[in-house]
């Protein structure tokens, strides 16, 4: 793909933006955690199962993006915690599906709220068009990076197995 040098300037100012972001969310993640919150990947756990509603842990796995078995650790300790729950799989009795319980739904609301009310304050300089415009481009974006998601793991295998010799 060919691109201007204003187009690889502005591909860049986008990858350089992505890192602030991912920064600032690791280090307000560290401080929620430090002060009593969950980590990211529990947190993730709850809310998609809050959003999308039962699932099995295979498929829960795939939606986040993790591992089986870091799910299943993860699991046990919001079990624990009251988050989460396993109920009966309608369609396979030897199966479960994870849910979140009242409790995790409801602290996913006061989750969703308390961000809202942070975003709104953020964006009360931006128009209403910008925020709607905002909106509908960091959605198409997170749709194109999720749909590229399994083709950038390859390339990491790719690149351990080349330094590892594998390849």
């Amino acid at each position: 793909m060919e691109t201007s040098s204003e187009d690889a300037q502005a591909v860049d100012d986008i990858g350089m933006a992505l890192v602030r972001i991912v920064r600032m969310s690791h280090n307000i993640n560290h401080h929620a955690t430090k002060y009593g919150g969950l980590e990211k990947s529990a947190f993730m756990i709850v809310a998609k199962l809050a959003a999308c509603g039962p699932r099995r842990a295979s498929a829960l796995a795939d939606a986040v993006h993790s591992d089986p078995s870091t799910i299943s650790r993860q699991v046990s300790h919001l079990v624990k915690q009251g988050l989460l729950e396993r109920q009966a799989d309608p369609d396979d009795g030897r199966a479960s599906l994870l849910a979140a319980t009242e409790l995790g739904q409801e602290l996913m609301r006061q989750h969703r709220e308390q961000r809202n009310r942070f975003m709104a304050e953020m964006l009360a300089g931006w128009t209403p068009q910008e925020r709607v415009r905002f909106a509908e481009l960091i959605s198409r974006f997170c749709d194109d990076y999720e749909a590229q998601f399994p083709a950038l793991l390859e390339q990491f295998a790719r690149a351990a197995r080349a330094t590892s010799g594998g390849e």
